[in-house]
């Protein structure tokens, strides 16, 4: 018999919007990744992520513990891309929910849901900053490519990384 999640992985609602840039920029506070270096905390939709991927025609999910929202993620097409590539984005986790599977399961669901979309391609960009992270994805599968693709924006991200669906 195996043994509930910790945690809650949902789909984002609207007033979710100031939790979740709440974690983003903690997190990214954490491993100093600055606005002033093209970090996803710079991007300006942050403060209404809801809305935000809900015109790219995207998804972002929130990670909940005892109905506090402690980390998210998203997948959205790559923009700049071929129409079968998509991104997963806007991963971050506060340290609580780090270890539980909550990473896993949400990059899962994502690719899960992008398959279902007809994507083929799953890119992301990531720092080395980010080990576990970056550990992860490897984990899952994903290869690191020598050039980024599309435009995401994030050009301090050095690390590309695909994986086919």
């Amino acid at each position: 018999m195996s043994q509930a999640a910790p945690f809650t992985l949902r789909p984002m609602k609207a007033s979710d919007n100031a939790a979740v840039a709440e974690v983003i920029r903690a997190v990214s506070a954490e491993y100093g990744l600055t606005a002033d270096k093209g970090y996803g905390v710079s991007d300006p939709h942050l403060d209404n992520l809801f809305d935000y991927y809900l015109d790219l025609g995207g998804r972002y999910w929130v990670v909940e513990v005892a109905g506090q929202v402690l980390g998210g993620g998203g997948m959205a097409p790559l923009s700049g891309a071929s129409d079968t590539v998509c991104e997963l984005q806007k991963m971050y986790f506060l340290p609580a929910l780090r270890g539980l599977g909550a990473g896993r399961a949400l990059a899962e669901l994502a690719m899960e849901e992008a398959r279902n979309s007809g994507y083929k391609l799953c890119y992301l960009e990531t720092t080395a900053a980010l080990e576990g992270a970056l550990a992860l994805y490897l984990k899952l599968g994903f290869k690191q490519l020598t050039q980024p693709l599309g435009d995401t924006g994030h050009g301090d991200c050095e690390i590309c990384m695909a994986k086919t669906l």
